[in-house]
């Protein structure tokens, strides 16, 4: 028996962060989510699963009109047309009260509950699925605590839309713990809701499968559901299925090597050739982040915008327009020789001693940290001051890190090294 894990599909809901200039893929990023959908239906029945499982996230939101539950619909129905079932559990964005439209869903879609955990038993399959729907878009209790106990001879999955034990940049919703999950005796937690694709536990399986479509340059990377095989109520293999039609990623050039602009743009267009090669073809929408340290800084700080159209003329070139410049970033800086100015006897060299000093001083580097970042600590949200995933701006290797960054930085605008030619 084999089915498929999907989560957070988020049907029709927009791509960010991407502008709109000549020879852009705008045909590819429009409906993006809806062609991952597809790939979804596409893979069950190439792949002759018994079952789909969706957690939650199906829609983005209330539907704009009718066409996106039809779309969904018609892709369900050629599952039915294969006697595979489709569980699905509603999430934060297509909770029962942000609905306001609706369709009859096909015979064999089983949307469970919101008011109480339902369990759906598949005799012909022997599988038993668990779940609870959202019935508002911010539920804040445990629902898997209600979950009931496993049906007997069968292979018992819980459906599942939560934070589990809190995740960065994700509401903590339904927020649960693995010792809750554990005691409920089933074979696989199917989750939705964290958008990053993680087994979190094997024994018994805890996955995310991360969302199908990457929305924005944080989703990056491929992007799609699981495929789980089981004999005898046994997991016997889990692999992850691409779904994606437009991948994120970010390219990162490092101008030290690079002499000039043109070396520049042949660097650009061989690294997103590879990236394409990487990408079976998928269209790609890149932030290129060019760093370093070189000549080429003062013809990047002279000519930002220039650069940057040029960067999207070699990806048009490079890719046959496949390739979508999401964003670039200059975070270059002029060639110095630090050491030698640490040598001289004049301010300059005073301040590029000092700060050494202190990267070295683990104390009065922590000393300086706490009084410079007392007040914007102060500032920041609860979440990011507490907690495992807290902002430690005043941390020693966190200030470290910083001073690194800059020291060429601070002196090279001092000297005037930043100035355009």
């Amino acid at each position: 028996m084999r089915f498929l894990h999907a989560a957070d599909l988020h049907i029709d809901s927009p791509l960010h962060g991407l502008d709109r200039y000549e020879g852009a893929p705008v045909d590819d990023v429009r409906g993006a989510t809806r062609r991952a959908f597809e790939n979804l239906v596409a893979t069950a029945l190439s792949e002759r699963v018994d079952l789909v499982v969706i957690g939650g996230d199906l829609y983005d939101g209330n539907w704009p009109d009718h066409n996106t539950g039809l779309f969904f619909v018609k892709g369900v129905t050629q599952l039915a047309e294969e006697g595979i079932p489709v569980a699905i559990v509603r999430g934060n964005h297509d909770a029962a009260s942000k609905l306001t439209k609706s369709l009859r869903l096909p015979r064999n879609v089983h949307l469970l509950a919101d008011m109480k955990p339902e369990t759906v038993v598949l005799d012909e399959i022997g599988i038993a699925v668990h779940g609870q729907s959202f019935a508002t878009p911010a539920v804040l209790n445990d629902l898997a605590i209600a979950y009931p106990a496993p049906i007997h001879d069968c292979f018992n999955i819980g459906l599942l839309h939560t934070s589990l034990n809190g995740r960065p940049r994700h509401d903590n919703y339904a927020p649960t713990t693995l010792d809750v999950l554990r005691g409920k005796g089933y074979d696989y937690w199917a989750l939705g809701h964290i958008h990053a694709a993680e087994i979190v536990l094997r024994e018994p399986w805890v996955v995310y499968p991360g969302n199908t479509q990457g929305r924005d340059i944080r989703e990056s990377g491929a992007k799609g559901c699981s495929l789980v095989s089981v004999e005898n109520e046994v997991v016997l293999d889990h692999r992850a299925i691409a779904l994606d039609v437009m991948r994120w990623d970010t390219l990162l050039l490092d101008i030290a090597a690079l002499p000039d602009l043109d070396s520049l743009l042949d660097a650009t267009t061989a690294e997103i050739r590879r990236r394409l090669t990487q990408s079976g073809g998928r269209t790609l929408a890149l932030r290129v982040r060019i760093a370093g340290c070189g000549p080429l800084h003062r013809v990047l700080a002279a000519q930002p915008e220039t650069v940057e159209q040029q960067l999207r003329s070699a990806a048009i070139e490079a890719s046959n327009a496949q390739v979508w410049i999401e964003k670039v970033e200059l975070t270059t800086r002029p060639q110095l020789d630090l050491d030698r100015i640490a040598e001289r006897d004049d301010p300059l060299g005073l301040l590029v001693r000092e700060l050494r000093g202190l990267a070295a001083d683990d104390v009065a580097r922590s000393v300086v940290g706490e009084e410079a970042f007392r007040d914007l600590l102060q500032k920041l949200p609860a979440e990011l001051r507490e907690g495992a995933n807290s902002l430690r701006l005043d941390a020693p290797d966190v200030l470290a890190e910083l001073l690194g960054e800059v020291e060429g930085k601070l002196i090279a605008h001092l000297s005037g090294e930043e100035a355009a030619p």
